[in-house]
């Protein structure tokens, strides 16, 4: 099975993630037009609605937890711009509707939600949200925790990072794919990708130790990579940034990450 879903060039919906893809997570991402509207419903997952780009209108309700009403959402054009997003943590039984106030692009991360339902619908304002450098050199990128364990879900965790022209991201290769903690924890990932300019591509690399899993793939606008399992780096050619959404999922919600020993070296560097 290829594990690059190519995109949709038009229409309401860029890029979904099959629903028998991956046990644990969800995603789809959407485009609208002024006054169009977007029905989410929750079901028994929990949910992560991130705005990217554009103004939205979000309301709804969720069971024994009451309505929510939230409007002129989103102060960012471009997923490309030096600000955090807005988004909203919605659980499991939620029925909402995202009314666009502008052209909009967003994006509704999903993975398994508790039954007792113990955290509400919060919105998640970009303030909020932990923004970081990580690496040096050509490995430079910038990342804000949408989501990140620190804050209250059930198993879904929510990160975007902007990768500048020329670098590596999720870089030395590292894979999440073992219930071994605290060395390592089990993790399924979605790579949502936009390249600026829009006609460009980068690189990504999906590869187990054992190669029973070793797919290179060029991803182009609004593409999704699917990460069941293995090492995902990431390269960006020089002309063009990258950006991407990840949304982990798994049986604990704890991120702890294994270096590739073969390459391992470069965090030495």
């Amino acid at each position: 099975m290829s594990l690059l879903i190519k995109s949709n060039p038009g229409g309401r919906t860029m890029v979904e993630l099959p629903r028998d893809a991956l046990e644990y997570v969800g995603f789809g991402a959407y485009r609208l037009s002024l006054g169009e509207t977007l029905p989410v419903a929750a079901g028994d997952k929990e949910l992560c609605v991130v705005l990217l780009s554009g103004r939205i209108h979000l309301k709804g309700e969720a069971p024994g937890q009451g309505a929510f009403d939230w409007d002129n959402l989103g102060d960012r054009q471009s997923v490309f711009e030096d600000k955090s997003p807005y988004a909203a943590y919605l659980p499991p039984g939620s029925q909402a509707q995202v009314t666009a106030l502008s052209d909009v692009q967003v994006a509704v991360c999903a993975a398994p939600g508790a039954a007792s339902n113990e955290y509400g619908p919060r919105l998640i304002r970009p303030e909020s949200m932990k923004r970081s450098v990580r690496g040096k050199g050509a490995n430079t990128r910038y990342v804000c925790d949408i989501l990140p364990d620190s804050e209250p879900a059930h198993s879904l965790l929510v990160v975007e990072v902007r990768t500048p022209s020329g670098h590596s991201s999720s870089y030395p290769p590292h894979k999440h794919d073992t219930d071994d903690l605290p060395h390592q924890s089990f993790l399924e990932e979605t790579y949502y990708h936009q390249v600026n300019p829009s006609q460009g591509f980068v690189f990504q690399r999906v590869y187990t130790d054992d190669r029973s899993i070793d797919q290179a793939m060029a991803v182009e606008n609004s593409d999704l990579v699917v990460v069941p399992k293995g090492y995902h780096p990431v390269s960006v050619p020089y002309g063009y940034e990258s950006y991407y959404l990840n949304v982990m999922a798994g049986p604990k919600r704890v991120w702890q990450f294994h270096n590739d020993p073969q390459h391992s070296w470069l965090l030495d560097l």
